[in-house]
């Protein structure tokens, strides 16, 4: 085998503008590759880190069929305090979840005492909601980053439409579950910037606030928000959940809550898809470049070297032999060109992650961080060498059954 080595080293070495070419040409293939992979991926999960640490967090538990008819935010399907307590003991004794935040959505109306609109507000504990979306406070544009009692946080759409500014009274009026009506007078303590863009109607108050407008008793939680202490771990803690969560049932029979991820809750997810189905096509186009690439060379050597294989061929050399030098030849291609396309690559990266390249993503500036994992260099590596050598067995398997007499007779 070593001889082998030799010889297709020495044979790659003759023809050595026509290696450099092939080689070069898996490198450029894989150098795009990795950095539309890195940056593709920085701004994935710059996208997501803005969705999920914004509003959402990462895993959501509601009421069975609440999030069917969560455009409406009915309160009649919020949780009762004995199944809240319950899911927030089984939370507790998951060594995954770093926090966990119960919310009370609903829906209002906004009133500056000139004029009225409608809003959507989100009653929350100010300490667990923090832990569960650390971005929540960098989103308020103007006011004190806190959400308090008495206080209501508004988006910016209707400070500037209705021209109500940080520190004066506003009074919200909802319409609880039995039908009766109640308000509340309370202080604009801030202006929240949307998470995804100029719209958005979204405002928040102190979760004993949104207790007092509705009527509460006792806390009936629309939501429970989940954080993570590893994202990586989102669908394998989602699947946990589900089967936890499963064996809660109604006297009918039928589940009492529902589970949702991050992914199931906003369009944004469609983005994140978008992107991965592009870098699945630039690593097709990879596979094709090496392997156009690597057939061209193996079989314009096939075509220039039939007197040559003739010989070996008439002199005793096995049809197998023949096969394996032309074989490790186009492995040896590969495993080149993936090593100036790693190296060239890598140094690609570095310098965008020095550029600091910055964009804007609902109305907000990022630096674009690209980052390669080691697992990405080792899997574009492996599939470069692969495909070259399945690009070479063609032509290598037509020099082994070469016929030696004609082999020599062609000039």
């Amino acid at each position: 085998m070593g001889n082998l080595f030799k010889i297709a080293i020495r044979n790659l070495m003759r023809y050595r503008r026509r290696t450099m070419l092939t080689a070069s040409l898996v490198a450029i293939g894989i150098i795009f590759v990795l950095v539309f992979s890195a940056a593709a991926g920085s701004f994935k999960n710059l996208i997501v880190g803005q969705i999920t640490d914004s509003m959402l967090g990462h895993i959501q538990i509601h009421r069975k069929g609440y999030v069917a008819s969560i455009e409406n935010l009915p309160l009649t399907m919020n949780m009762k305090s004995e199944a809240v307590a319950k899911i927030e003991k089984m939370l507790e004794g998951m060594p995954e979840v770093e926090a966990y935040s119960p919310r009370i959505k609903f829906g209002g109306m906004f009133s500056n005492f000139t004029e009225t609109t409608n809003i959507r507000l989100n009653g929350v504990d100010p300490e667990k909601e923090v832990k569960i979306v650390p971005l929540l406070m960098s989103r308020i544009m103007e006011g004190e980053k806190a959400i308090k009692k008495g206080v209501i946080m508004i988006p910016e759409l209707l400070s500037r439409g209705m021209n109500v500014k940080v520190g004066d009274m506003v009074v919200v009026i909802a319409t609880n579950k039995d039908g009766s009506v109640n308000g509340k007078q309370l202080k604009v303590g801030g202006i929240l910037e949307s998470a995804t863009g100029p719209g958005g109607r979204d405002g928040y108050v102190h979760i004993e606030d949104a207790m007092e407008i509705l009527r509460m008793d006792e806390k009936e939680i629309s939501e429970i928000a989940v954080r993570l202490k590893d994202f990586g771990a989102l669908h394998n803690v989602y699947g946990k959940l589900e089967n936890m969560l499963s064996g809660e049932q109604s006297k009918q029979g039928k589940p009492t809550f529902e589970v949702h991820t991050w992914e199931g809750l906003s369009p944004f997810f469609n983005i994140a898809q978008m992107i991965d189905i592009m870098t699945l096509f630039i690593k097709i186009m990879l596979v094709a470049i090496v392997l156009i690439s690597v057939m061209n060379v193996m079989i314009m050597a096939v075509y220039e070297r039939i007197r040559e294989i003739g010989t070996i061929s008439a002199i005793g050399t096995l049809p197998s032999k023949i096969l394996s030098m032309f074989v490790i030849e186009g492995l040896l291609l590969g495993v080149f060109g993936a090593i100036i396309g790693n190296a060239v690559g890598l140094a690609v990266v570095f310098v965008l992650r020095l550029a600091h390249i910055n964009y804007n993503f609902a109305r907000q500036t990022f630096i674009l961080s690209p980052s390669v994992q080691v697992s990405d260099l080792l899997i574009v590596s492996v599939i470069v060498i692969i495909v070259a050598v399945l690009g070479s067995l063609q032509p290598a398997l037509k020099a082994s059954k070469m016929e030696p007499i004609k082999a020599l007779r062609h000039v």
